[in-house]
C-alpha cells in the first residue's frame, strides 16, 4: 500500500474474491449448509484423527508457512499441508479447491462482500480456544447473525511517523505528544526553527499521484471512522451518505501539514519531492506514512515511531493507529468433526507456541494475539502497545471510499486549490469535494 495502486489492488482483491466466492456457493457439490458443531479446539497432539490443510493467501510467506506445518507435524504428528496460491489467483485458486473431496480446513475470508458470500462455509468461531487469545476484536468479520466468521491473523497499521531523536535535537520528547494540541506545539516550534536546526516538522505533502492517496485515502480515514464511531457503528458496505461531522478535525491536521513543512502549500501541485528521502535523511522530523515503510527507515532512523492521527476530536489521548487487513483465518464448515478439531488446535498453536509464532510474525509483521511473539516491524510493534494499553483501533474505514479513483480526484482538485488560497470559499470546494462528492460517486457506482 506504499502507493495509489496498491489502495487499488486491495480493493479489486476484495471485488474478484466476493465474485468467485458467489460462483463457489452455486456449486451442487457444496453442501446443505449444515454446520458441525464447533470444536474450540487448544490442545497441541490431541488431533491425531484429524489433518490440517491450509490454504495460503501470501506468496511471499510460503517458504516459512511449509516449515512451520513441518514444525508442527514433527512435535505432534498430526498432518499439516499448505498450499500456497500464485499471486492474484487466490480466488480461483479457492473455488477450484473447495469443489474438492479434500477441500481446504483452513482459508481466507477477508472482507464484507467474502463473509456474505461464503459465510455459510466458514465455521462459527466464537468461544474457540484461538480466538480467546485474539488481543483485539478489531479484525474480525461476522456475518449478518452475529457469527464470527473469520480472525485477522495480521494486519498493516499508517498513522504519523515521527523521529523521536530530532524532537530531542529540537528540545522536546515524544512522550509531550498526547493529542492535537501537543502536536501542534511542537510541530509549530519545529518549524518555526527550522533554519536554525537544519530540519523542518513535516516532509512534503505532494499532492501528485505518488503521493496524494496519504491525504484522501488514509488522513481522510479519520473522518471517516469518527463518523463511525460517533454513530456506533463499524461499516460493512458503503454507506449512500456522509454528513462530514469531523472533517474540521480533518482540515486541523491537513492544515498543520501542509503548513509545517519543507515545502511551501502552493508547490505541492506539482509533487516532485521525495516525502521518504526527506524522512530517511533527516531532514523533516515528522511524515504521513504506513508500516510498509519500516523497511526504508529501519537503518537510517531506526528510533522512528508511529503515534496516531491527532486531530482534536474530544478523547482523543485514547486513540490508536489506523489499523486493518484483509487477511483473517477461517475454518471450513464442512470438514469433518475431526479436522476442524485439528485445525483450531493448529491455529492455537501457531499464535501460542514461541517458536511457531515468532517466524510467522517475522513473515507477517505482526499478530493480533496476546502471546504471539512481538513484531520485529517497530511501526507494528506500535500498533500493538496502544491496542494492549487498551486504546482504540481506527479501522480502515476509507477503504469504503466508492468510486475511488473519481472520488481521490475531485478531492485533489478541490485540496490543490486551497493549497495555494486558504480562504474559506476554497475550503467549502474541499468540503463540497468530500462529502457531496462521496453521494455522487456512490450514486453513480450503485444507480
Amino acid at each position: 500500500m506504499k502507493n495509489l495502486k496498491r489502495v487499488l489492488a486491495l480493493s479489486m482483491v476484495g471485488c474478484m474474491f466476493a465474485g468467485v466466492l458467489a460462483g463457489c456457493n452455486n456449486n451442487s457439490s457444496s453442501g446443505s449448509g449444515t454446520e458441525s458443531k464447533t470444536n474450540t479446539g487448544g490442545g497441541s497432539g490431541s488431533s491425531s484423527s484429524g489433518s490440517v490443510y491450509w490454504l495460503n493467501f501470501k506468496p511471499e510467506s510460503d517458504e516459512v508457512l511449509q516449515d512451520v506445518a513441518k514444525m508442527y507435524t514433527d512435535e505432534t504428528g498430526v498432518p499439516v499441508k499448505v498450499i500456497t496460491a500464485a499471486s492474484g489467483t487466490y480466488e480461483q485458486t479457492l473455488s477450484s479447491e473447495m469443489d474438492k473431496s479434500e477441500a481446504p480446513t483452513m482459508f481466507v475470508i477477508g472482507n464484507s462482500a467474502g463473509v456474505k458470500q461464503w459465510g455459510s462455509y466458514a465455521l462459527d468461531l466464537k468461544d474457540t480456544d484461538v480466538a480467546k487469545e485474539l488481543s483485539t476484536d478489531a479484525y474480525n468479520l461476522y456475518d449478518a447473525d452475529g457469527k464470527l466468521v473469520s480472525i485477522g491473523y495480521c494486519y498493516e497499521a499508517y498513522g504519523i511517523i515521527v523521529n523521536p531523536d530530532l524532537l530531542e535535537t529540537a528540545g522536546h520528547k515524544l512522550d509531550e505528544i498526547t493529542n492535537f494540541d501537543t502536536l501542534k506545539t511542537v510541530v509549530e516550534d519545529i518549524h518555526s526553527r527550522a533554519a536554525e536546526l537544519g530540519f523542518d516538522a513535516f516532509t512534503s505533502c505532494d499532492m501528485d499521484d505518488s503521493s496524494s492517496w496519504r491525504f484522501t485515502g488514509h488522513l481522510a480515514n479519520l473522518e471517516y471512522y469518527y463518523e463511525e464511531k460517533a454513530a456506533g457503528v463499524t461499516w460493512t458496505e458503503a454507506p449512500a451518505t456522509i454528513t462530514g461531522d469531523y472533517l474540521p478535525n480533518y482540515k486541523n491536521l491537513y492544515d498543520l501539514c501542509i503548513n509545517n513543512s519543507i515545502s511551501a502549500p502552493s508547490e505541492l501541485a506539482t509533487g516532485g519531492h521525495d516525502a521518504s528521502n526527506q524522512f530517511a535523511t533527516g531532514k523533516a522530523a515528522f511524515t504521513v506514512q504506513g508500516s510498509w515503510e519500516y523497511s526504508t527507515y529501519k537503518d537510517t532512523v531506526p528510533n522512528a515511531a508511529m503515534i496516531p492521527y491527532y486531530c482534536g476530536v474530544e478523547g482523543e489521548e485514547n486513540a490508536g493507529l489506523n489499523c486493518g487487513t484483509e487477511n483473517c483465518w477461517a475454518v471450513n464448515s464442512k470438514a469433518s468433526e475431526e479436522d476442524q478439531k485439528a485445525t483450531l488446535d493448529f491455529m492455537y498453536w501457531c499464535v501460542t507456541n514461541a517458536d511457531a509464532s515468532k517466524k510467522l510474525v517475522d513473515t507477517f509483521g505482526v499478530m493480533p494475539y496476546k502471546n504471539a511473539a512481538a513484531s520485529s516491524n517497530a511501526f507494528l510493534k506500535n500498533a500493538s502497545d496502544y491496542t494492549d494499553k487498551g486504546n482504540y483501533v481506527m479501522d480502515w474505514a476509507t477503504n469504503y471510499q466508492p468510486n475511488v479513483n473519481e472520488y481521490r480526484a475531485a478531492l485533489v482538485s478541490a485540496l490543490n486549490a486551497y493549497n495555494a488560497d486558504q480562504s474559506d470559499a476554497n475550503w467549502e470546494q474541499v468540503r463540497a469535494a468530500f462529502v457531496d462528492g462521496w453521494a455522487t460517486q456512490y450514486q453513480a457506482a450503485n444507480g
